[in-house]
């Protein structure tokens, strides 16, 4: 038996200069990219007629292509203003996960390393409701975040995700939402597909940026928030038992924004005054910026 394949949601890409609707074919068999993940992207999203911190995903997507070695091809501005006139061709009533995308068409040296002057670039919009903000739960997984010695972890590489997919297809298979990944020296790092925060006694910590994940925009902007309403995030150091032993933990990342974590373990937890706060804050700001 034949199952069939959920259709893909309204998507829209630009590349090579013009719109096209769908999931537009770009890779090759002999394409850089599809055998040896030259690719990198970043998420921004447009929801409730608002696309908070635009403008810093763009200029992100083009340090990171500069980080894998990529040329990019379009300016920060220019990429804004595409998203805008693509977000144009839907019609406002679903949220819209904005992609841009630089990759490799040729490799250089043996083959092995990007060849930048074949970078290409493409701009990919489709339709990707928010999750809820219920609540998800993490265990902790059995698998680390690389360092900056042995990947690209300064950059948003596709190369990166294969890894974070195992963690999640691992704690799913236990009965989980998601998990805490610990980097090389066994501290927590961030959750299979966030940032994470925890709670204690009032004030919030999250794990200080040592170079084996991204400090994400939305981390940067909801610490930013917390703090102009009176609430202290330290950045540091945090063990498995710090998380254990939190009041509340909570997640942020593009895809959702601000979204409690309510299992941790064997360990239930409500979503806290401090996360329900955090993601007012947020909600405030993207509608107001």
């Amino acid at each position: 038996m034949t199952l069939a394949t959920p259709a893909p949601s309204l998507t829209w890409t630009y590349v090579d200069g013009d719109w096209h609707e769908g999931n537009v074919a770009l890779l090759g068999p002999r394409s850089h990219a599809m055998w040896l993940a030259s690719s990198v992207f970043d998420g921004a999203r447009w929801f409730e007629n608002v696309s908070p911190d635009l403008d810093l995903h763009c200029q992100r997507v083009n340090r990171s292509a500069t980080a894998l070695g990529l040329a990019p091809l379009m300016s920060a501005e220019e990429i804004e203003g595409l998203t805008y006139d693509g977000l144009k061709k839907f019609d406002g009533k679903t949220a819209v996960y904005i992609r841009p995308m630089y990759w490799a068409e040729d490799g250089g040296y043996m083959g092995v390393s990007a060849d930048p002057a074949t970078t290409r670039f493409c701009l990919c919009l489709y339709e990707s409701p928010m999750i809820p903000s219920s609540g998800f739960s993490v265990t902790v997984s059995p698998f680390r975040r690389p360092s900056l010695e042995t990947m690209p972890t300064n950059a948003k590489a596709g190369c990166l995700y294969p890894n974070n997919g195992r963690a999640i297809l691992e704690a799913k298979s236990r009965g989980f939402d998601n998990a805490l990944v610990l980097d090389m020296l066994g501290n927590v790092a961030e959750t299979a597909s966030s940032n994470v925060f925890m709670v204690k006694d009032g004030v919030a910590f999250t794990p200080v940026a040592n170079g084996s994940f991204l400090s994400g925009i939305t981390r940067f902007r909801t610490i930013s928030l917390l703090a102009e309403a009176g609430i202290q995030t330290v950045e540091k150091v945090l063990t498995v038992r710090d998380f254990m032993d939190a009041d509340e933990v909570f997640s942020t990342g593009n895809h959702s924004k601000v979204v409690p974590v309510t299992r941790i373990e064997d360990r239930h937890l409500q979503a806290g005054p401090v996360a329900k706060k955090a993601r007012e804050l947020y909600w405030d700001f993207a509608h107001s910026a």
